[in-house]
């Protein structure tokens, strides 16, 4: 199997070079098979082998990779006419054993056959009715059989849902209305700057990649708003428009190989008509996506009003989660460590349902007693216990048709776990000392900060309760794994309190916000909300400087030498370092001693050693 690359384009333009089968390497050293000596190509760029009865191609991990057809590869298969970019040096594949032509050149040789779209017989009615006045017998045959696969095709692609699904099916008509061996499609979004997308389909392979020699010639002759059949190379290309409204949008072609069935006039007849028709479906399918693009950017932007701020891509990947969630009526169980906002993410989910002009009631399960929670929960009946003066409604009964918010679920006494399962399962519930059923008209919201799933192996919570809960999770990430997300909420909360207080401040410094993206955040998002209040409050400058902020935050980060404002804490944190190591040494090794000789309370002292790092050095 005799095959080599033929430079297309860049620095070895017009050169050939044959790849031996035990393997050519590629690169700019003297040593390689290949040598293309240009500053873009690695020393080893890629290799090239036969494997069997093909031939492939690997990266050699170069600086600037291995393309091809416009794709970056590490390792694939090569096929004939494939386009092969190595640096700055463009090049064909050609497989002289294969039957398809070369398409190495951009320029068709020679045009046989132009059909604009005014003197399509298919588009046009005056062409047609002149045709069938002059036709035949064989020839009406001929037409109406291609009318009738003509209108079969229309029916399919109208029935395509999304462009992709379009392209193909426009793609596989093409193949079925003339000799073709195989057939590609580009099309542009209309975007700017300009974004060309493209597809392949082969006959008896179904969708391939479509090869970029003969993308590029296709791109070039329908710049001339004409369908057409030419030749280069030997090969017999039929190409034509895809017009929307008078615009271009994209273009079909279809490739006979040597020594098959001609492309004929009529195939590109066929083929202009089919072009079209896809053009205006296309656009419409165009605009489709950018609508349902738009409508779900919208319906995210919407989530967002509703208190959480963040643009990093998880928190963009928990915005499109909630969306889907929202309308559902299942229950969500809400995770992520203390402070991340798990109560806004429940109000989101609540604000984007059905029942959002319902009403949303929240509850924490760790802040009341047991029989405290029963009551807020499930109400009572009036004698039900001591100081049960009336009836009152719990808040499942109170946020009927809205959502109930469960937070810290997992601080629920089991006895409550038991009576929330059956709330889960029946849906329904008694109020306390009643009799009655109550029929349970809530969606229920919960959260925890606990591995609830370790709770449920130490016995601490229900196994049946929390798969009852656990139907939707959404997991909130801490915010150190999305410090991208803290300048914008350092500002959000900035703008909040300076407008509250009435202080004017102008922004963060250069300093504070180092330290900020810095810290590791423990508290996440409610201390970065306290950190602020307490800069805005305290500070006197038109901007947050870093002694604004709290002690824990400049303990906990080492300063960068490079800012002035910051070698002072630096400075302060050694001292530290120094006085407390030097206390303990002369307690023994007693923080408890070390803490009396400082003046310190001992929890003070355990903070400060470990936000200064030195607890290894006791």
């Amino acid at each position: 199997m005799n095959c080599r690359l033929v430079s297309i384009s860049g620095p070895r333009k017009g050169g050939e070079f044959e790849l031996r089968a035990d393997g050519s390497t590629a690169g700019r050293d003297p040593g390689n098979a290949i040598v293309l000596d240009h500053l873009s190509v690695s020393r080893r760029h890629c290799l090239i082998w036969r494997n069997g009865e093909s031939w492939s191609i690997r990266d050699l991990d170069s600086r600037n990779g291995t393309i091809v057809n416009q794709v970056p590869v590490k390792e694939r298969e090569l096929r004939h006419g494939d386009e092969v970019v190595i640096g700055d040096c463009v090049f064909l594949f050609v497989s002289q054993t294969d039957a398809r032509p070369e398409m190495a050149g951009v320029e068709p040789q020679q045009t046989r056959t132009i059909v604009r779209a005014e003197e399509s017989r298919y588009l046009a009615a005056g062409e047609m009715r002149k045709e069938l006045e002059s036709s035949s017998a064989g020839r009406l045959t001929e037409i109406a059989r291609n009318l009738e696969r003509l209108l079969a095709a229309s029916v399919s692609l109208q029935a395509a849902q999304g462009v992709e699904a379009l392209t193909q099916g426009v793609l596989e008509s093409a193949l079925e209305l003339t000799p073709g061996s195989r057939a590609v499609m580009w099309w542009s979004d209309g975007g700017w700057p300009e974004q060309r997308f493209h597809a392949g389909r082969e006959r008896g392979v179904g969708a391939v990649e479509a090869p970029a020699p003969l993308l590029r010639l296709l791109e070039q002759l329908v710049e001339e708003r004409a369908a057409m059949i030419s030749e280069t190379a030997g090969a017999r290309i039929a190409t034509a428009p895809v017009l929307a409204f008078g615009e271009l949008r994209g273009g079909v072609a279809v490739e006979c190989m040597a020594g098959g069935a001609p492309l004929q006039p009529e195939h590109l007849q066929v083929l202009a008509a089919l072009a079209g028709v896809a053009g205006p479906l296309l656009d419409h399918a165009l605009q489709m996506e950018w609508l349902e693009a738009e409508n779900r950017r919208l319906q995210a932007a919407s989530v967002c009003e509703h208190g959480m701020v963040g643009e990093s891509a998880a928190m963009r990947a928990l915005y499109e989660k909630i969306q889907r969630v929202a309308p559902a009526d299942s229950t969500v169980l809400i995770r992520g460590e203390s402070g991340v906002g798990k109560e806004l993410v429940a109000r989101a989910v609540h604000a984007g349902s059905p029942r959002a002009g319902k009403p949303f009631l929240a509850i924490n399960c760790a802040t009341l007693s047991e029989t405290l929670l029963e009551s807020e929960l499930f109400g009572h009946e009036k004698g039900a216990f001591t100081g049960a003066i009336a009836q009152k409604k719990g808040k499942i009964e109170a946020a009927a048709g809205g959502s109930l918010f469960l937070d810290e679920v997992s601080e629920m006494a089991p006895v409550l776990q038991a009576k929330l399962l059956r709330v889960l399962q029946e849906r329904e519930f008694e109020r306390v000392g009643g009799t009655r059923p109550i029929r349970a008209e809530v969606r229920f919201l919960a959260a925890s900060n606990r591995d609830l799933e370790d709770a449920v192996e130490r016995g601490e919570f229900r196994r049946d309760l929390y798969y009852r809960l656990n139907v939707i999770p959404l997991v909130l990430p801490p915010l150190r794994e999305r410090r991208e997300d803290i300048p914008l909420l350092a500002s959000f909360f900035l703008g909040r309190f300076a407008a509250k207080t009435g202080r004017k401040v102008r922004g963060i410094s250069a300093a504070a916000r180092t330290y900020l993206l810095h810290y590791d955040w423990p508290g996440n998002v409610r201390e970065l909300e306290n950190a602020m209040e307490r800069a805005v409050v305290l500070g006197s400058g038109e901007s947050v400087m870093a002694e604004d902020l709290p002690e824990t935050i400049l303990e906990a980060v080492a300063a960068p030498a490079e800012l002035e404002p910051a070698r002072y804490h630096e400075a302060l944190n050694r001292a530290k370092r120094e006085l407390i190591l030097t206390a303990i040494a002369e307690c023994g090794g007693s923080h408890a001693g070390a803490a009396k000789l400082l003046g310190l309370h001992p929890n003070y002292l355990s903070r400060l050693i470990r936000n200064l790092r030195i607890k290894a050095q006791k």
